[in-house]
């Protein structure tokens, strides 16, 4: 924990860690200047800092006439976060720095059971990785997890997560902070994937972003006026449950959404065998799209003016700059090029449409960034707000020696799947 430090410190203490973060190794005298604080204030500030390992010198300053300067960086080892991408499939786990550098990324075939077993999967992978790295007990903070459905602030369960058991009937931040002795937050994983694509990813500088993933399931992120919007009930982009496209008021409607029952997987597969298909998955279906077949090309087109309206609608809400597709399907570039021509017919204002940058790792950038956000704030937000502080910049690269090293040198995980990457 930190010394206890009045409002107006707190405040002066977020300034110089952004601009240290941000325009490190950099001098008190240039701190001052960006901050516009007096050098007393930097200089205390500073010290403070360095007394308790949050930045170090790194150098001094050169190539000017007078005295050289000491400057200071932040200790990127000083604290990490967590960060989780649970899907129906596969649990994706990453750990990163306190300036966003991915030290690690590990992945395993989520287990179908489901509920607890999930809970505790995920308390394993993340010892683990921590462990493999050498990283101290206190040394990890907080746990941001993404999760297909929609996180309930006040117990903890999830709720709308049909493709993973159980998670609707426990305390599922209770169980997990438990079990890994630090705080952690749940986030619904389309809302994070958003949060990636923003930070580093098709959406960086976007202050009013629309953020769509369709694969098994379809649901979009919402970033207006620069922050991301969850909601009264954590539910804001439930793009499935739009009113259009089947009965909204069957029971499956109720269940799944109208919209995703005919957009996402399961829909496509059906209308492609409603005209004569031979069957296979999706990623089959759009490989013989590619080669001509008729059946398969009538069923891309579909898909392509069903999820053009489903956009549309949500841009006649919002009115976003831009509109960034993920997910297995929604990032095919086939679909894209559909959607991108028939959107102008329902939607009367350009907007900007494209893949996403990050692919399948998404959530989990986006989970870092969250993260980082909160840390950040708990330690020298000062009342800023997670979602105002600015964040390192830098790619979401992980070292090459990380996962598979760990994994066989260490043996401290179980057998994990290939390649990270949400199906």
């Amino acid at each position: 924990m930190r010394p206890v430090r009045n409002i107006s410190r707190r405040l002066s203490e977020g300034m110089v860690v952004q601009a240290i973060m941000h325009r490190g190794p950099i001098s008190r005298a240039s701190l001052a200047i960006n901050t516009g604080l007096s050098k007393q204030t930097v200089s205390e500030i500073v010290s403070d800092l360095e007394e308790e390992g949050w930045v170090a010198e790194t150098g001094r300053t050169s190539g000017s006439i007078g005295r050289t300067a000491v400057t200071y960086e932040i200790v990127p080892s000083a604290a990490h976060v967590v960060a989780v991408d649970l899907g129906a499939k596969k649990v994706k786990v990453a750990v990163a720095d306190l300036m966003g550098a991915f030290k690690a990324e590990e992945t395993e075939p989520t287990d179908r059971r489901g509920g607890t077993y999930v809970v505790d999967q995920i308390v394993r992978i993340c010892g683990a990785t921590t462990t493999a790295l050498g990283i101290r007990q206190d040394g990890a903070r907080l746990a941001v997890i993404g999760v297909p459905g929609v996180p309930e602030p006040d117990t903890g369960r999830v709720r709308l997560a049909p493709s993973i058991p159980g998670l609707d009937v426990i305390n599922v931040a209770g169980h997990l902070a438990r079990g890994l002795g630090y705080k952690v937050v749940l986030e619904n994983d389309v809302n994070l994937a958003t949060q990636g694509e923003a930070w580093r990813g098709a959406g960086q500088g976007v202050d009013n972003l629309v953020y769509v993933a369709l694969g098994t399931g379809v649901g979009c992120g919402l970033i207006i006026a620069g922050e991301l919007v969850r909601g009264a009930d954590n539910a804001a982009g439930e793009m499935g449950f739009l009113p259009f496209g089947a009965n909204p008021l069957d029971n499956e409607s109720c269940r799944l959404g109208a919209f995703e029952r005919v957009a996402a997987s399961e829909g496509i597969l059906r209308r492609y065998l409603s005209k004569g298909g031979k069957g296979g998955d999706v990623a089959a279906i759009f490989d013989r799209a590619r080669d001509g077949e008729t059946a398969a090309l009538a069923v891309v087109e579909d898909t392509g003016q069903l999820l053009a309206t489903g956009i549309a609608a949500v841009c006649a809400i919002v009115n976003p700059k831009k509109v960034v597709l993920g997910g297995s399907i929604g990032a095919r570039t086939e679909l894209i090029e559909t959607v991108r021509a028939a959107l102008p017919r329902y939607f009367h204002s350009p907007v900007g449409l494209e893949a996403g940058a990050l692919g399948p790792r998404a959530a989990l950038v986006g989970a870092v960034a969250a993260g980082l956000g909160l840390l950040h704030n708990s330690l020298f937000g000062g009342g800023l707000g997670a979602d105002r502080i600015a964040l390192p910049s830098g790619e979401a690269k992980v070292p090459a020696a990380s996962s598979e090293k760990h994994r066989l040198a260490r043996g401290v995980l179980a057998p994990a799947s290939a390649k990270p990457g949400r199906q």
